[in-house]
């Protein structure tokens, strides 16, 4: 795994996850590999019948030199049409947002990103769901000691 949104979990609820292909440049890649990226404020889009992540940060690579990349550029995300139909109606319909969960390469050697179809939360069910897993955690230790 590459990079990893953690603070998706808590500013969303996910209700379906997806994998799509990402498109690359050479010097992205090698970036990748070493584990340079950040997916915290990126989202993805549908635009012009294509689905883009914008926002992700890919730093530069110190080998690429001249023919380095832009780091925040708009990087094309490859799906299935099917599937690209069911997420621009999820979006325009229900209000739902597409959010990166992880950015991680497959076994084919192949850069991923999982993506989720998420609603935004309020404040008080991110205390709420909170709660709930403090409690669960408590109950666990309970059990355990008991």
């Amino acid at each position: 795994m590459v990079a990893e949104n953690r603070r998706s979990r808590r500013e969303y609820s996910v209700e379906d996850t997806l994998e799509a292909g990402v498109m690359l440049v050479g010097s992205e890649v090698k970036s990748l590999r070493d584990g340079k990226a950040n997916i915290a404020e990126a989202y993805a889009s549908v635009e012009q019948g294509e689905l883009w992540l914008i926002n992700a940060e890919i730093q530069t690579y110190a080998g690429a030199n001249r023919f380095n990349h832009e780091p925040r550029r708009k990087r094309k995300l490859l799906v299935s049409k099917r599937q690209l139909s069911k997420l621009s109606q999820e979006v325009e319909r229900a209000g739902r947002t597409i959010v990166p969960l992880k950015l991680y390469f497959n076994d084919k050697g192949r850069a991923k990103l999982l993506i989720g179809v998420a609603t935004g939360r309020k404040a008080h069910d991110k205390r709420e769901n909170e709660a709930k897993r403090d409690w669960a955690r408590d109950k666990a230790r309970i059990m355990k000691g008991g």
